[in-house]
């Protein structure tokens, strides 16, 4: 889960720790080469044309600094070790007072088998970083307590539902509501030209819709276990989700002028996220939603808060 850094005066070792990794061109592309998925050292020493070393020691600095994350995964001849980014902002705070209002934000991860309800049509199916859950083409498959473990699934009509935790926070005033996802669309095998209509509601109120260009394979996901075969969809794209005051967005583009004051996110103990196919969409081409072991990015749906409150 990619996570928000805020450097002030109250941390300053911190703040030299960071600013240190960041003023470096180097470490720079690094990052920049990061937003792609993760690598290891020597994909990211040969995409930057530099030494395995200097690379090492670059990307423990950043590490140190908490801008990337290092794990053991498994690989063709044992474990080898692949380099993630573990944070998208830092802000830089240099307000000694902080008597001013902060915008603040928490993260709330949710495994893409969490889902508490859906109503899915074939071609549909879960798989585990260890194996298929159920049969594919079976909607009963998704009511399999094994759901959980479902890292990639995917369904050509219908959709499926999330419910999100945030009492921490229930009392303060949401300014941005934000929601990234690895997905495409659904095709038989792949299809990397396979235009699909995916909508996402919160609170049943429709946030709007994306059309997906295709189901994408011709090269093996970053993350996909070893198992997974050649010839099925190997990736999706990393899309952000935003509601904010003046309207929700995909991306940077405008989906609608519906201000995040619409959303009734103070009416439950949750927020309802919704992304399915509508009956009348343009394109029904289906919906893939990758989890942290497959695909590119390592991470399940991630939702941001960012809410109003003043520091004392």
């Amino acid at each position: 889960m990619l996570k928000e850094i805020e450097l002030s005066y109250s941390d300053k070792n911190e703040m030299l720790s960071v600013i240190k990794a960041l003023a470096n061109e180097a470490r720079i592309n690094i990052l920049e080469l990061l937003d792609d998925g993760c690598l290891n050292v020597n994909e990211i020493a040969e995409k930057l044309d530099m030494p395995v070393s200097t690379t090492a020691l670059n990307i423990k600095i950043l590490e140190e600094a908490g801008l990337v994350m290092t794990e053991l995964q498994p690989g063709i001849r044992g474990s080898m070790k692949v380099s993630s980014k573990s944070c998208r902002d830092v802000i830089i705070n240099l307000d000694s007072k902080q008597s001013r209002a902060l915008e603040n934000s928490i993260y709330i991860n949710m495994p893409i088998g969490s889902y508490s309800d859906c109503i899915v049509k074939p071609s549909c199916g879960l798989v585990g970083d260890k194996g298929s859950i159920g049969k594919f083409d079976k909607p009963s498959s998704f009511y399999y307590p094994e759901k959980v473990n479902a890292q990639l699934l995917w369904f050509y009509k219908g959709y499926i539902e999330y419910k999100f935790p945030y009492e921490s926070i229930k009392n303060s005033n949401i300014t941005m509501l934000e929601l990234s996802i690895e997905m495409c669309s659904e095709a038989p095998f792949y299809r990397n030209d396979w235009p699909s209509d995916i909508t996402l509601w919160v609170n049943d109120i429709e946030v709007g819709t994306w059309t997906s260009p295709g189901d994408f394979g011709g090269r093996r996901g970053k993350n996909n276990p070893q198992w997974w075969p050649d010839n099925i969809n190997q990736y999706g794209l990393l899309k952000y989700w935003r509601i904010k005051k003046d309207g929700t967005y995909i991306d940077n583009m405008k989906l609608s002028d519906k201000k995040i004051s619409e959303f009734k996110l103070e009416d439950n103990d949750y927020i309802s996220v919704k992304i399915g196919i509508k009956e009348e969409a343009k394109n029904i081409g289906g919906i893939s939603i990758f989890g942290k072991s497959f695909g590119d990015y390592p991470q399940d749906i991630v939702m941001k808060l960012e809410y109003d409150k003043i520091k004392e």
